[in-house]
């Protein structure tokens, strides 16, 4: 679905992706795990073109993104990050419908798909009416997957989509979209640095340190055989946290 061949990027001289080449098979889903500046976000965003690549290439579907108009290419990608970007002035309506709009969908096809889409994502259709600001933050979250979805992409991309949520919702949400990406065949990708979720959600965890791949592995193969330091440090945060829980309910 996604190739990436010997993809390269710089800003201000520091190298942020270095040599990167990878295949997104169609269907997956993908982590980027890694530390605050290690390059997860920058390889997300190069798919859709919101940073541009100095050098190697990107395909989907064998097509180079960097032949196509960039407005096209978005249109047909879904992406979700952790600040939403809902629209304040715009009714939830207004903000899952903007992309079909633009698209040219007739207004009745556009009421229905936004009613498909709220009950997809299990808001209530009453909430269609309200604002941004009359949302809860978990909410809030979930029409901006509505409105990602809404031109029904083959690709989604997610840049710490759970990360300002409690952690009740994070793990409500979490599971709510794994359930709508394996129904609607989806190709998922999740930068995020909580390596329990990548573990948890993905079939694939990929593992950035330094602008490179570090460790590219399911998640039980990751576990028993991460094998870099850096890695296995993520590891031993989760393992802890499970061992702590354990000890707790076992009134240790």
């Amino acid at each position: 679905m996604i190739s990436f061949d010997h993809v390269g990027k710089h800003y201000a001289g520091r190298r942020v992706l270095d040599d990167v080449s990878l295949t997104i098979e169609r269907g997956s889903f993908v982590a980027l795990v890694g530390a605050s500046g290690a390059g997860k976000t920058t390889l997300l965003k190069t798919i859709n073109r919101l940073v541009e690549i100095d050098t190697g290439a990107i395909a989907i579907e064998g097509r180079d993104i960097a032949a196509q108009p960039v407005a096209e290419l978005r249109r047909r990608i879904g992406y979700v990050f952790q600040g939403i970007g809902l629209f304040p002035h715009m009714s939830v309506a207004e903000n899952v419908a903007l992309v079909p709009r633009l698209q040219g969908m007739p207004r009745e096809e556009r009421a229905a798909r936004v009613a498909e889409l709220l009950d997809l994502v299990a808001l209530p259709a009453d909430l269609a009416a309200r604002h941004p600001a009359q949302l809860s933050g978990g909410q809030a979250q979930r029409v901006g997957f509505a409105r990602a979805l809404a031109a029904r992409p083959a690709i989604m991309l997610m840049d710490e989509p759970f990360g300002a949520l409690d952690p009740v919702t994070r793990d409500e949400l979490g599971a709510a979209y794994r359930a709508l990406h394996d129904v609607m065949g989806l190709t998922s990708l999740i930068v995020t640095h909580d390596m329990a979720e990548a573990l948890l959600l993905a079939d694939r965890v990929i593992v950035i340190g330094e602008g490179r791949i570090l460790a590219d592995q399911p998640p039980r193969a990751l576990i028993h055989g991460a094998g870099d330091p850096r890695i296995e440090a993520m590891i031993a945060v989760a393992r802890r946290s499970a061992a702590r829980l354990d000890a707790l309910a076992a009134g240790r």
